[in-house]
């Protein structure tokens, strides 16, 4: 658990970095060795438990780590373990547990081993690695770029320039905001269920908020690069970002994104493009589950639609996800319950259309489109665990998101393929609703 995976695996590891100390270590070693010498039949259900969840268990917050934790000391501690000569201990032929010998022969066999841990030796796909890097790299260039003057005063007049053009550009190409009462008008004629009229409502006001934020803070930026009004703290912030390229704190208030200014700005405009459609034509037949200031509440939406069509408590209804082909017919038309949802991304692994199941990323390949996916409430079944992977759902790649918003939604199941859905669980594979590009 110590190194099982490492950090620099980052979100395809652990969720949230852990200081497992020495303290730890010993406890398992005595738990160990007490149980495999009192025993004829060595009790690794317990051992397991102790280990997993009592001890490094009692460290871990997140449920995703836990689940992670769970299957590393599953594929540790097993009888095969004892049992089977050189047990592997990954993929790759020279991690196993050597043959009982002396000290010296576990010394030379440990000096064997690669002075750095390539990524599949903690069941991790090369491409781990990449992404470690890219991460890395991101943050020394954001910290040189936070050595650039921060404030109007300091930044010189080349630096006002460009911020007043940035500024003027993005107020004149800002969408406009929604009348709210022509919405309620458009909305009343419209058969849409109830439920899902409510989630446009509520997604209408969150970015009339934003779209009013926005619009008040860069009339007074450019004014106050103009000298008629006195920066305020709350515009100097918005000065120094908008000269970074970054999104304003005052902005992101509406929905959590790692995009830079100029994307997260297209990704505004297509948002509110799908919800004006929404309004002003029909419901889309395919939704692109990004678009939500809040999506968790559009997928219980669906549920109370579903709930009330069949005269069920909403709390027995679950999800059925049916991934769709590419092309199909049946995406031209409203299904029957539920929506077809787009816009999601694979992390850890791509999706194998000809199987219809998760299969190997592309080298280099960090994130894989997902077809679009069918949410299809249904009433709550016993579960199907074998050959399936629960797949988290987060919002965007911070996956422990913020105290005030969680990035995680809820578990999808995804077929897992020719690989177990452990192989998945140390993958850290995870479906993503944004990227942070």
């Amino acid at each position: 658990m110590h190194c099982c995976p490492p950090r620099t695996c980052r979100s395809l590891g652990w969720n949230i970095p852990y200081d497992f100390n020495n303290s730890d270590f010993a406890i398992c070693n005595d738990i160990l060795a007490d149980y495999l010498s009192s025993y004829e039949k060595t009790p690794w259900d317990a051992i397991r438990y102790l280990i997993a969840e009592a001890n490094y268990g009692g460290r871990i917050t997140d449920d995703m780590d836990r689940r992670l934790c769970n299957v590393y000391v599953s594929q540790y501690f097993c009888e095969e373990a004892l049992t089977v000569p050189q047990f592997r201990l990954s993929t790759l032929a020279e991690y196993y547990i050597p043959e009982d010998g002396r000290l010296s022969d576990y010394k030379d066999y440990i000096a064997s081993l690669p002075m750095t841990d390539p990524p599949e030796a903690f069941g991790q796909h090369p491409n781990a690695d990449m992404q470690s890097a890219i991460q890395d790299t991101e943050e020394l260039l954001s910290t040189v770029l936070s050595l650039q003057p921060r404030n109007v005063t300091d930044g010189g007049s080349k630096s006002e320039d460009e911020v007043f053009a940035t500024a003027s550009e993005l107020e004149h190409t800002l969408p406009e905001s929604f009348d709210m009462e022509a919405v309620r008008t458009s909305m009343a004629t419209r058969s849409d269920p109830e439920p899902l009229k409510v989630v446009v409502f509520q997604e209408v006001e969150r970015y009339n908020a934003l779209l009013d934020v926005m619009r008040r803070t860069l009339v007074a930026l450019q004014k106050g690069i103009q000298g008629t009004v006195v920066i305020t703290p709350e515009l100097e912030q918005i000065f120094s970002a908008l000269l970074l390229g970054r999104v304003p704190a005052a902005w992101a208030f509406c929905y959590p994104s790692l995009k830079p200014l100029g994307l997260w700005f297209r990704d505004l405009q297509a948002r509110i493009q799908q919800l004006r459609k929404w309004v002003t034509h029909e419901m889309p037949k395919v939704f692109w589950l990004s678009g939500f200031t809040y999506p968790t509440g559009f997928l219980t939406a669906l549920l109370q639609t579903s709930a009330r069509k069949n005269g069920l408590p909403i709390d027995t209804l679950e999800f059925e996800y049916v991934v769709m082909p590419d092309g199909s017919p049946e995406l031209r038309e409203h299904p029957k319950e539920g929506a077809y949802v787009s816009g999601l991304f694979l992390e850890g692994a791509k999706w194998d259309a000809d199987g219809s199941c998760l299969s190997e990323p592309e080298p280099m390949q960090l994130f894989a489109p997902m077809p679009v996916i069918h949410f299809k409430p249904r009433e709550i079944q016993k579960s199907v665990t074998r050959g399936i992977y629960k797949c988290p759902m987060y919002l965007y790649p911070v996956r422990t998101g913020t105290r005030e918003r969680p990035s995680f939604m809820q578990m999808v199941d995804l077929r897992s393929g020719t690989h177990e859905p452990e192989v998945w669980v140390r993958r850290g594979t995870a479906l993503l609703l944004a990227l942070a590009t």
